[in-house]
């Protein structure tokens, strides 16, 4: 008996382990195809509203985890307005205003142009490995592709989300939906992923549609226009220098 109950409880924790093992493969392969070590973006941000929706047109630039350049090209009221990133710090530049304000804390937290994006979820593009331990949950079918379902778990305390679950594709390693969850287990947000497209190595979906689950309404659409990967980008352009450029 002595030995037969050992067993057994190695018998009984091996699926866990594998499927935690497996997950933590999974996870790998999303973080290969959603990171890079600099892409240069220009996007559309469909903000729907109560009665009308709004687009708001963007250049991004950004080099690994820590630095980020964005410039508002259109509408005309936001056009001209910029933002970067160094680190854990975010910078907006204000042409009405023609001031350069730092934001930080709680203020990270509000909503960005009006969106069902956050400022705080523009700044957090760290790997998911470096976040998250990860388990495979179950499988599913979404719009016909069969993904498997990633629970995660932050291990780490600077998380904007401390639960993440994860619909991931089976054959080419994206995200197709994504369920964000606050320390009590309360939906905050949902996101969902589509026009999967090859971009060299690496797929990537080119429209994501953001929806804050304590909003009413459609969400918000963030479409990838042209985006390319890897190229080197001129050190000036992260600089607060360039916000009043």
């Amino acid at each position: 008996m002595k030995y037969i109950i050992p067993f057994l409880i190695a018998f009984l924790a091996f699926p866990f382990w594998a499927r935690t093992q497996d997950a933590v493969k999974v996870l790998e392969a999303v973080d290969a195809n959603m990171t890079y070590k600099t892409s240069i973006t220009k996007s559309e941000m469909v903000i729907y509203g109560r009665r009308k929706s709004r687009t708001v047109v963007s250049k991004s630039y950004s080099e690994g985890q820590h630095k980020n350049f964005t410039e508002y090209l259109a509408p005309a009221r936001e056009e001209g307005t910029k933002m970067l990133k160094l680190e854990n710090r975010l910078w907006i530049y204000s042409p009405s205003t023609d001031r350069i304000i730092q934001l930080s804390g709680h203020m990270l937290r509000q909503s960005l142009m009006g969106s069902d994006l956050s400022f705080e979820d523009m700044m957090e593009d760290r790997e998911l490995t470096d976040l998250y331990d990860a388990e495979i949950t179950g499988e599913e079918t979404v719009e016909g592709r069969k993904t498997w379902v990633l629970t995660l778990t932050a291990k780490v305390d600077d998380v904007s989300y401390p639960t993440r679950k994860l619909w991931v594709d089976q054959e080419r390693y994206v995200p197709l939906r994504e369920e964000l969850f606050a320390k009590s287990g309360e939906r905050l947000k949902t996101i969902v992923l589509s026009d999967v497209q090859q971009q060299g190595n690496r797929w990537y979906p080119m429209r994501m549609n953001y929806k804050d689950e304590l909003k009413n309404g459609k969400g918000t659409d963030f479409i990838v226009k042209e985006i390319v990967f890897d190229q080197p980008i001129d050190q000036l352009v992260f600089n607060k220098a360039a916000l009043k450029r």
